[in-house]
């Protein structure tokens, strides 16, 4: 995942304009009704299923977890004077000679209970369940046929996909899958530099390191180029950490990928989705992996919907998402906003994916006191179920499998308020207009690729809506001291015949006009996070 770091629309334009295309040489996929170009796939449309889950959990864990100094360690690791790379050098040793695969090493997973995390998922009111298939850092997490870095043959040493992908299924969970790794070839570059002062400086770091030098180590048999991927020229400013921010399209001087890279990337995610089937599967990229560069991810595409559909009995049940979409690609797949929503309604079905901290796990943030609480996320929910919207969201995973006791506690509030309000949020659908309040006037575009969260505060004088049947579900966000007004149920604009709070017996009062719907105040609320009024029209 990218953190904080936006790209242009000017870049996104630039892609489209400048990359040459590789085409794809291996394998053709399954064959059905979708081919891999934008017209075929457009005859896609988004599941039921998906559009009545609206809440999924996710694990986004891996070996970067395992430092526990939070997002892209092992690109940063190698960016000298980073927090990161002292970290890395006081804990590893200096990363010419315990690069990131001794990060892998080190990671063993030992307190790993997926059964017991995905039932606390569910719990906490998960209608899916996503697991992280492989990163930036390009080692897959189960026994890949085509990546020999991968989880069963080092680290752990576990089929980590397999076992989230048994939990799932026996909590009745669809699963869904991320793919991260098409970035490897351009995010691992640091790992080509070298120090630049002190007693190493020159010394080149691990990146470019050969299966020969393996001999005696515990990696002894191993490429580390099937790794790191470094087997090219470096793109221009790689110098610059954060060079990357403006090359994410393969455009502005990036290193083009070569055919045989994005060849075995195509290889990695086919083999991952016909042994595993996943219901969802979410892609880390702008557009498609590897889009504009090579065609791989339009023929990933195309075989992901014809496998669903033909394991489904002809019905297409998957759900495949894509980032930074234009109108046309939105009906291709579903348009994933990250750590963000947009400001309305969106006619088709959409994803927010955020993090209740660092997208990997992070001590700090813990230590601290950072983590969102179950408030921010139930409210977050709220607004983007208002606007059509999914919400996926990370708890993030220790290196040793397991989550800590505040990451728990957040867990049991937000099931402890889904238990008595999860009917408003599940199997509903948008009102005619998703709210009213202060916030509802206050503009907060998203970015090209999401970030606009947090950026505008909600509180109890702001109301969201959905609906289900004849019933709407008002939820007013936060818990109200006073009376409640409500606009859009003014008479001549609605019919309301009963109103009730969710949690609560308590008689509601209330008064209809031409100037809307009056709420008097209620003598006890039933929760301190969002209160639901059941308002039968």
């Amino acid at each position: 995942m990218r953190r904080g770091q936006i790209i242009s629309i000017a870049f996104v334009v630039l892609a489209l304009q400048q990359v040459t295309l590789v085409q794809a040489q291996q394998g053709t996929g399954t064959a059905g009704k979708f081919e891999p170009t934008w017209q075929s796939l457009k005859e896609y449309q988004v599941p039921e299923w998906f559009r009545n889950a609206k809440f999924g959990i996710w694990a986004h864990w891996g070996p970067q977890c395992q430092p526990e100094q939070g997002d892209w360690y092992g690109r940063y690791m190698y960016h000298e004077g980073s927090e990161q790379y002292k970290w890395h050098v006081a804990n590893y040793g200096h990363p010419s000679k315990a690069g990131f695969k001794e990060v892998i090493n080190d990671w063993k997973a030992q307190n790993w209970d997926p059964e017991k995390l995905v039932a606390l998922y569910k719990r906490a009111g998960a209608q899916y369940f996503f697991a992280m298939a492989n990163h930036h850092d390009n080692l897959d997490l189960w026994d890949s046929k085509y990546q020999p870095w991968n989880s069963v043959r080092v680290g752990p040493k576990k089929d980590i996909v397999a076992g989230w992908a048994r939990a799932a299924k026996n909590n009745n969970l669809p699963f869904g899958l991320s793919v991260h790794a098409s970035h490897a070839w351009t995010w691992f570059e640091t790992s080509q530099g070298s120090d630049k002062n002190g007693p190493l400086a020159g010394v080149p770091y691990d990146g470019n390191i050969t299966k020969n030098e393996g001999t005696g180590t515990w990696w002894e048999g191993l490429d580390p180029q099937d790794l790191y991927a470094q087997r090219h020229t470096l793109s221009k400013g790689s110098e610059d950490v954060y060079s990357l921010w403006g090359q994410w399209n393969w455009d502005n001087g990036a290193s083009t990928p070569s055919a045989e890279y994005c060849d075995k990337f195509y290889n990695r995610v086919i083999d991952l989705v016909d042994r595993f089937h996943p219901d969802l599967l979410y892609f880390d990229d702008s557009v498609l992996p590897l889009y504009p560069a090579s065609d791989v991810g339009l023929k990933i595409a195309a075989h992901y919907y014809n496998q669903n559909q033909a394991t489904h009995q002809g019905k297409l049940e998957a759900v495949l998402f894509g980032k930074v979409l234009n109108e046309e690609q939105k009906k291709c797949m579903v348009w994933d906003v990250e750590r963000g929503a947009p400001e309305q309604i969106q006619p088709l079905a959409w994803q927010t994916c955020t993090c209740i901290g660092d997208w990997h796990y992070k001590r700090s943030i813990y230590e601290q006191g950072q983590y969102k609480s179950a408030k921010d996320v139930i409210l977050m929910l709220v607004d983007i179920v208002s606007k059509n919207g999914n919400l996926l969201l990370n708890i993030p995973v220790r290196g040793d499998g397991s989550i800590d006791d505040k990451e728990v506690a957040i867990l049991e509030d937000i099931a402890a308020w889904m238990k008595v309000n999860g009917e408003s949020i599940f199997d509903t659908r948008p009102w005619k207009t998703f709210g009213e309040g202060p916030s509802v006037n206050v503009s907060n575009p998203v970015n090209v690729q999401g970030f606009n969260e947090g950026k505008i505060r909600l509180t109890s004088d702001d109301i969201r809506f959905n609906s289900k049947g004849n019933v709407l579900y008002a939820t007013v966000m936060g818990t109200p001291a006073e009376s409640i007004s409500i606009k859009s149920l003014g008479k001549g604009k609605a019919v309301v015949k009963r109103i009730e709070v969710l949690g609560s017996k308590e008689k509601v009062l209330w008064k209809q006009s031409s100037n809307g719907l009056v709420i008097e105040k209620l003598k006890s609320v039933p929760n301190n996070i969002a209160v639901v009024f059941k308002i039968q029209m």
